[in-house]
């Protein structure tokens, strides 16, 4: 029997309620208390971990996020922070020049964003830009958001495109004058181009999957529910196959929840009667299979989220609809007759209202018991927010990306509609539940940068002062209780995970400054000194 005691603390143990120590066995919180009765309890032979006074929180759960992708990302040529076209090229150049063996077959990039060049033109990359750094082997560089990519020539010729290509369905790539594609693509045209590039091997996928994990442990995450199978270049079951193997040859004890994406609905049922759910679905080594993961729209920042009216600043485009209301329908269908949840990509205003609308469609008697995910849900109305409600449905919220989002949203939506947006505050208010999580690696996976913007709603650099429509801010209690209870009822673990409170598993990070009482706006600066996962230290700084 594994003992493990937690002394000497400032624990969270729910609103209003701290303790100084707990004591778990075998990962399993047995106690919760003071440190004499702690001590007494464990007895000798307990491990005793001393927090020196510091606050210690529930292990923090990613409820929307893409691990392998930031192992991926790693590897990558990384382009994030570029402030222009002209940095873009340069980082490429250097890029295949130090890294020849990782271009071999093509350079992959990821991170730009053209809204906050401040160099030069403020303009997307085409395929002129990137002929810059290669001709020979193809380029392909995503944006941050992952909707638009930017390719060179030789990419678009290996893709056998020329004047007037038809277009792919359920995405674009836009043309020049002479009707010869420019190199700027959008949702599934982005995933048509990234397969350009071959995969990686098993072993080296799985390398960077762990490198993802250790580094999410290191910012307190104990648990992630991922959409790495079916996002990332990998099979749906080879991708299962490398995560299991990591967890079983304890590479890694990060709880892992898989959000699985197919290409069709005959895909999704193949998977079903293939037996994956039953071989890889493995709570023990910290592996489940989760929910059914669609895409019903694009991006804000590439213009391609589904608004119910024109963009202000785009007059005539109301986005991409990458998933039509009868395929969704089909997808919903099938998963609801097999049991199993969804988590739908819907980021404008009418991506939300359908995605709503089709879980009405296929919820039985108007309950929500398969507690059916809408993702992102960040342009909204009251009318629409109060649906989500009565519906009983839940919502993974990214509140870091009010970050950039802030700066672009009034200009996109209007300032009405803005208002309504990224409704943390009103959220929790109608009772919905509420999952935080980061979206990695769109951005960056530490969690305490998102908990401080759902808190402050000011960016990195403290703006606007008060925060951006600062009714919607959420005070620590609420965001802390979103990315620790929160997530795990999104996974149906609400009555194991998410609390530091007897019979929940002991996964908890214990934090360099106390989040309760520090300066808000420094939330995001924490970092743990310690990370815990099943009454087992997995990381100490």
């Amino acid at each position: 029997m594994k003992r493990f005691a937690l002394v000497n603390g400032k624990i969270y143990v729910e609103r209003g309620r701290f303790a100084q120590a707990l004591y778990a066995e075998d990962g399993v919180i047995r106690l919760v208390g003071h440190d004499d009765e702690i001590r007494s309890a464990a007895g000798r032979g307990a491990e005793i971990f001393d927090c020196e006074g510091r606050t210690v929180i529930p292990g923090l759960n990613d409820s929307h996020m893409h691990l392998l992708g930031v192992g991926m990302e790693m590897s990558q040529l990384r382009l994030n922070g570029a402030r222009s076209v002209g940095e873009i090229v340069a980082r490429g150049r250097r890029f295949l020049a130090e890294h020849p063996e990782l271009c071999r077959h093509g350079v992959a990039g990821i991170g730009w964003n053209q809204d906050l060049f401040d160099e030069g033109e403020q303009r997307l990359p085409d395929r002129h830009d990137l002929d810059q750094i290669s001709t020979d082997v193809p380029v392909i560089v995503e944006r941050v958001c992952r909707h638009i990519a930017a390719v060179n020539t030789r990419a678009i010729e290996m893709l056998g495109l020329g004047k007037n290509s038809p277009q792919y369905e359920n995405g674009e790539f836009e043309l020049e004058a002479d009707g010869f594609p420019s190199g700027v693509f959008k949702e599934q045209a982005v995933a048509r181009a990234s397969r350009l590039i071959p995969p990686k091997s098993a072993a080296e996928y799985e390398d960077m999957f762990v490198k993802a994990a250790a580094y999410a442990v290191a910012h307190g995450l104990t648990s992630v529910q991922s959409n790495d199978a079916g996002f990332v270049p990998v099979p749906v079951d080879a991708l299962m196959e490398i995560v299991a193997r990591a967890h079983a040859g304890g590479r890694t004890a990060l709880r892992y929840r898989h959000q699985t994406t197919f290409r069709s609905v005959g895909d999704f049922e193949d998977f079903l009667r293939g037996g994956a759910r039953e071989k890889y679905h493995d709570p023990a080594a910290h592996v489940e299979i989760g929910p059914l993961k669609l895409f019903k729209d694009g991006s804000l920042g590439g213009r391609s989220a589904q608004m119910c009216r024109d963009y202000r600043d785009d007059p005539g485009n109301r986005g991409v609809e990458t998933l039509s209301n009868e395929e969704m329908d089909r997808f919903c269908r099938a998963a609801r007759d097999a049991g199993v949840q969804v988590i739908t990509h819907a980021i404008g205003d009418r991506a939300v209202a359908d995605t709503v609308a089709c879980y009405e469609r296929v919820m039985d008697g108007g309950k929500n018991p398969l507690r059916h995910i809408v993702n992102h849900c960040q342009i909204t109305d009251r009318p629409l927010l109060e649906r989500i409600a009565a519906d009983g449905l839940c919502v993974a919220y990214q509140p870091i990306f009010l970050d950039y989002d802030m700066h672009i949203v009034e200009s996109r939506c209007g300032a009405e509609l803005a208002g309504t947006s990224y409704a943390f505050g009103t959220a929790a208010a109608l009772g919905i539940p509420v999952g935080y999580g980061t979206d990695a690696p769109v951005e960056d996976c530490s969690p305490f940068p998102c908990i401080g913007a759902a808190v402050t709603r000011m960016d990195h650099l403290g703006q606007p002062e008060g925060g951006w429509f600062p009714q919607e801010k959420v005070d620590v209690e609420t965001a802390i209780d979103a990315y620790t209870a929160g997530s795990a009822f999104l996974e149906f673990h609400e009555r194991d995970k998410g609390r530091l409170k007897p019979g929940f598993v002991a996964d908890l990070a214990v934090l360099d400054r106390d989040i309760f009482t520090c300066p808000p706006a420094r939330i995001r600066e924490i970092l743990p000194v310690a990370t815990v996962i099943g009454g087992e230290i997995v990381y100490r700084r």
